[in-house]
C-alpha cells in the first residue's frame, strides 16, 4: 500500500511538471527549436529566483513556514521512535535470540536512522530561526 502523503506528493509534482510545461508550450510555437533549448534552460531557473522574493513579501508565508516546520517537528518526534524501537529489536536479535548474523545489519539501520535524526534536528533548528525572522 502506498502512503495518501506520497500519492498526495507525486500528484502535486505531475501538475506542476504540466504547469511548467504549458508555460514552454507557447513558445514553441513562436520560436525555432533552437531558440526553444536555450528558453527551457533560462526559464527553469528564473521562476525559482522571482519566487524567493515573494516568499518574503506575502502575508501568509509565516502561517506556511510554521506548518512546514509543525511537520519537520512530526517527522523528528518519529525518528526519534523509530530510534528507539530499532534499539529495542538489536537487543532482542542480539541477546535473547542470539542471531548474530543479523546484528550487523540492524546496526546499520539504527546508524542510518540515526543520522537522519541528527540531521533533522539540525534543519529543524535552522528552519525555526527563518520562521522566527518572518515574525
Amino acid at each position: 500500500m502506498s502512503d495518501p502523503r506520497n500519492v498526495a506528493h507525486a500528484k502535486k509534482v505531475t501538475q506542476e511538471k504540466h504547469h511548467l510545461q504549458a508555460k514552454i508550450k507557447p513558445g514553441k510555437r513562436k520560436k525555432s527549436p533552437g531558440a526553444v533549448q536555450n528558453q527551457q534552460v533560462e526559464t527553469a531557473p528564473a521562476p525559482e529566483k522571482v519566487e524567493a522574493p515573494q516568499v518574503e513579501q506575502k502575508p501568509g508565508d509565516l502561517e506556511k513556514s510554521l506548518a512546514v516546520l509543525s511537520k519537520l517537528k512530526d517527522l523528528e518526534f518519529h525518528s526519534r521512535a523509530n530510534i528507539e524501537t530499532l534499539a529495542e529489536l538489536s537487543l532482542t536479535i542480539e541477546e535473547e535470540l542470539k542471531q548474530r548474523e543479523f546484528a550487523e545489519a540492524i546496526g546499520a539501520l539504527y546508524s542510518t536512522q540515526d543520522a537522519f535524526h541528527t540531521k533533522i534536528a539540525a534543519f529543524i533548528e535552522t528552519y525555526q530561526t527563518k520562521c522566527e525572522s518572518l515574525k
